[in-house]
């Protein structure tokens, strides 16, 4: 090894043990130690808004709360050992998607309904009102010994994302083999817009496209170029059908240990978390679709005429959530997203 290489080695470690100190830098004095996991990388808008959150709660609270963030599946690698870490209290904060809450609180998949936020300012608005309200008072009703914090914005909305095929309506999903999160509901909704619903974990979409075992999948820009998905995936078709929001879990038997002004900044970190994640997804994502297309990859956007095709396919998702899980979740979504729209003066 020469020289030169050996200055990069070094260099290459000094950064990331940089990155990796932030995120774990210790307080002697701290009272309190959170500690957070996370399935995306460095790079995901999770984590960077995690970095302002340590730097708040840590300045706020004089050093009394220390706040450890491990990234990339470190502390946890699925989602139900991540729940029951917090279940347990050996671990403090962790993450869902909308999705991901299939398998302890399904009802929360209600906010994954097919187009029923028409723009940011509304998916934004719903996910700091009263649906948040009743999934933390479900959560504590049915003892998951979980207490939701608060939803943030995790990537932007979630698209048709294809091999070869270019979606411009309903009818060219017809037998494509689309990825999906376990989710009922994802499942479903490409199930009724005539796609074969491939269930694929996130560590083997990659695989799962080069090998044909899906053609397509449903993600947000910043998944899609984050994970490389870019080198299989060359059309992205922007019909908006949900918003990825991410729903963010404290351990109930670690929050009722905390004081009350603890409390407090953990959520004011919080909030801010929101704000720099939504920032970020607002920053790259432009810039993301437009890499995307120098990569090779086509983005196509329905026209009104085609997007109404898509919901009118799609229309019978509500009545399979009602009779899955009841209407009172479909009536409070759709309460909430009328007030979002009209905000009282």
């Amino acid at each position: 090894m020469n020289k030169q290489t050996v200055l990069r080695v070094i260099y290459a470690f000094v950064v990331v043990g940089c990155l990796y100190g932030i995120a774990n830098s210790t307080t002697n004095d701290a009272e309190f130690t959170i500690k957070v996991a996370n399935q995306g990388s460095t790079q995901d808008e999770d984590y960077v808004g995690l970095i302002a959150m340590k730097k708040l709660v840590e300045a706020k609270s004089d050093g009394r709360i220390e706040l450890k963030i491990y990234p990339s599946g470190q502390f946890c690698g699925s989602v139900p050992e991540c729940i029951g870490n917090l279940q347990q209290g050996v671990l403090e904060v962790f993450s869902t998607t909308v999705g991901g809450t299939g398998n302890f609180l399904a009802e929360a998949q209600v906010l994954d309904l097919p187009y029923v936020f028409d723009n940011d300012a509304v998916a934004e608005c719903v996910l700091a009102g009263p649906m948040l309200d009743r999934m933390r008072a479900t959560a504590l009703e049915r003892e998951l010994g979980i207490h939701l914090i608060g939803a943030s914005n995790t990537g932007g909305w979630r698209n048709f994302a294809t091999v070869s095929t270019t979606i411009k309506s309903p009818q060219d999903l017809v037998g494509l083999k689309i990825r999906t999160t376990p989710s009922a509901i994802q499942q479903e909704l490409a199930r009724q817009l005539g796609a074969n619903p491939t269930p694929v974990s996130w560590s083997e979409v990659y695989t799962a496209l080069a090998t044909g075992v899906v053609e397509g999948s449903k993600n947000g820009i910043q998944d899609i170029m984050n994970a490389k998905l870019y080198e299989h995936i060359k059309n992205i078709t922007l019909d908006g059908h949900s918003y990825m929001a991410a729903l963010w879990w404290f351990s109930e038997k670690s929050w009722n240990t905390l004081p009350t002004d603890i409390k407090n900044i953990l959520l004011e970190g919080f909030k801010e978390q929101r704000r720099v994640a939504k920032e970020l997804v607002a920053q790259q994502e432009s810039k993301s679709y437009h890499l995307f297309e120098q990569a090779g990859g086509t983005v196509y956007t329905p026209t009104p005429d085609q997007k109404a095709q898509f919901k009118t396919a799609s229309s019978q998702m509500r009545q399979w959530f009602i009779d899955t899980y009841g209407i009172e979740w479909v009536s409070l979504l759709e309460e909430s997203v009328s007030d979002c729209e009209s905000p009282s003066v």
